[in-house]
Formats: C-alpha cells, structure tokens, sequence
C-alpha cells in the first residue's frame, strides 16, 4: 500500500524527532511552517500530527502549539477528542479493513444496546481498524449500523468500499446530503470475545473498552450508530475538561 501524503509526512517528523533536530520539550513549527515547507495542506499537515500523536512523540495545546514529547514511539494508543473533526481526523489516521457489510434485522438485544427499534432495517458495517504506523497493530473492531429507512443502502455500501479509511458518517454528509450536528458518546467497560480475539490479537477474556456513539444530524435525527471495542492495553481515551469561566457583572453606585 503506497503511503499518503500525512504517512509521509508524519514519518519524516518521526525521523526528525528521533535525530533530536527537534529536541523532547521543544515545539515543532506551525501548521502553516510545516505546511509550506513540505507544500502540502493545512489538512495534512493535521493527519500528520494526529499520527504523532497517536505515536505518543507529540502532544498539542491550544495557544502553545505542538510539543515533542519523546524521541521513539510506545506501542499504547492515546485519542483526544475536543470536537467533531477530531473524530474525523481519527478516521483519516488509520488502516481500515472493511470485513462485512450487510443488511441486518436488529433483534431485541442488539436493539436494546444501541436504543433502537427491535426490528428495524439496518445497514451493518463491520470493521478492523490498525494502527497507521508499522507494525500496524489492531486498534478497534467497530460494527457501524446505518438507518437503512433514510439512505440507499446499496450506494452507500459502494462509497464505504471505495473509502475505507473515511468515517461513515463523513460519507453520509459529503455524499448524502446530512450534516452531523453533535455525538453522543457512551464508554463502558467490556470484554475482549471469543469471536474477535484473533482479529484483535488479544486474549479472548481480556479488558477492553466499548464506545458507543449515536450520530445526530442538523434536525435531531440518528443518523448512525458506531459501537468501537478496543483492548484495553492499546487505547486511552484523553479529554480535557475546562472550568468555565464566571460572568462578573457590575454595577456602578447610583
């Protein structure tokens, strides 16, 4: 598979940080720096430094920029998410391999975990997703359902196999027509089945974490709904949460 552009990207980074051209505690240049330099997008030059990221060489603050944390990678991925393009981005640094895509009846479990209706049409697209740098090793197997009421199904299965690496949801808005206006995201603890643990490379039994997220669109309606299991030893799940700061009215002495 020949690299994109961000891969490429990304591994020159990683050999210049490896090199100590740029030092652990040191910042790297811009987005705009990085992107003239190398004469790629904005775009990019974000794919790239998501993988760093991920790669745990880098972390980045709003204000201060983007820092070298280490000079080699770790085997432990580490997603952060402030906004929905974070989520898209996520789906642009990895390896996608589309395993099944089919038409599926929810019966009352499956319905009951993804609070839908028992007995609904569904289309149901499952997953491996690997790490974008060598040894490429699996992060999550993902089952997303589609509403198979509102889309034709039998398009969308064509565009998810010609796009691998794009988020389905990005799908639905680039080529359908629905903007994702918010997710609602749940994380609870699971365990690594039988039935994956090869497709995981982990211990069936194992600790893993299950995300569930429910794609909203512009008028409130469920769009799609992803449900991500990752080996517990392989992710975190890294959010900041800031104080929101008070309004200070005054008034002046009448």
């Amino acid at each position: 598979m020949a690299d994109t552009r961000y891969a490429q990207l990304a591994r020159d980074l990683s050999e210049r940080i490896a090199t100590g051209e740029y030092p652990v505690g040191g910042l790297l240049p811009t987005e705009l720096e990085l992107g003239e330099r190398y004469g790629v997008s904005r775009h990019t030059v974000r794919a790239a430094i998501a993988e760093l990221q991920q790669l745990g060489l880098v972390s980045r603050r709003k204000k201060v920029g983007t820092r070298v944390e280490a000079a080699s990678p770790n085997a432990h991925y580490r997603q952060s998410l402030a906004s929905l393009d974070d989520l898209v981005q996520f789906g642009a640094t990895h390896v996608r391999e589309v395993r099944r895509i089919a038409e599926q009846v929810l019966d009352r479990a499956l319905a009951a975990e993804l609070a839908c209706p028992a007995g609904s049409r569904w289309l149901a697209v499952s997953s491996l997703r690997r790490d974008g740098a060598p040894p490429h090793l699996p992060i999550a197997w993902t089952d997303v359902y589609v509403d198979a009421s509102r889309f034709d199904i039998a398009l969308l299965a064509e565009q998810i196999r010609a796009a691998p690496e794009a988020l389905v949801s990005s799908l639905l808005e680039s080529h359908h027509g629905r903007r994702i206006a918010r997710v609602q995201q749940d994380v609870v603890g699971a365990l690594v089945p039988e039935a994956l643990a090869a497709e995981l490379q982990a211990p069936a039994g194992s600790a893993a974490l299950k995300i569930l997220r429910r794609y909203i669109d512009t008028a409130g309606e469920l769009l799609d709904v992803s449900v991500t299991l990752h080996p517990a030893d392989r992710y975190t799940l890294s959010m900041q949460i800031d104080r929101e700061r008070a309004s200070v009215s005054s008034r002046a002495p009448g």
